[in-house]
């Protein structure tokens, strides 16, 4: 069964702007910033014991679950605080868009053959439509859902820090 592909590092370092998307809710939409969003606070976020972006937040749109970082997009004014209070800069700013973006994996909606609009339109390869059996090289490598895959180097991991 075909994924949706994503090189968490080679997407840091290309930046998201040339990758489009398909998404029918609304034309602006951008899933893979919601994506991006989403593999910071699981990947990247140094899990602070005393999380100063949660605290920082005017409106209490960020909570801590499970020990997880989430954003209520219908509470968040995108005021960038939480990036600001980020002690180790893992917020990046442009992933707390006012306008909510979300990736639905364009599930029942690609004709046989045809692979999604983001894969299309990345040039360095960081998003690719893929068999998962075809994929050799599986260190650091995370499922996301049932339809989405994503490499990414996890300091969590490296450090041997619970999670």
């Amino acid at each position: 069964m075909k994924k949706l592909y994503i090189d968490y590092d080679k997407l840091l370092e290309s930046g998201s702007a040339d990758i489009k998307c398909s998404y029918w809710m609304h034309p602006e939409n951008n899933g893979i910033t919601g994506l991006r969003e989403e593999l910071a606070f699981m990947f990247a976020c140094r899990r602070c014991e005393d999380y100063p972006c949660v605290n920082s937040c005017p409106t209490g749109a960020l909570k801590r679950e499970a020990g997880l970082v989430k954003r209520s997009k219908i509470l968040c004014v995108s005021c960038k605080t939480c990036s600001l209070a980020c002690p180790f800069g893992t917020i990046l700013p442009e992933l707390i868009p006012y306008l909510v973006s979300r990736c639905d994996a364009c599930l029942g909606r690609l004709r046989e053959g045809e692979q999604p609009l983001c894969a299309a339109s990345c040039r360095n390869g960081a998003v690719q439509y893929l068999d998962e059996e075809k994929i050799e090289d599986r260190k650091n490598f995370y499922q996301l859902g049932d339809n989405i895959l994503v490499r990414v180097l996890n300091w969590l991991d490296i450090n041997a820090i619970k999670k």
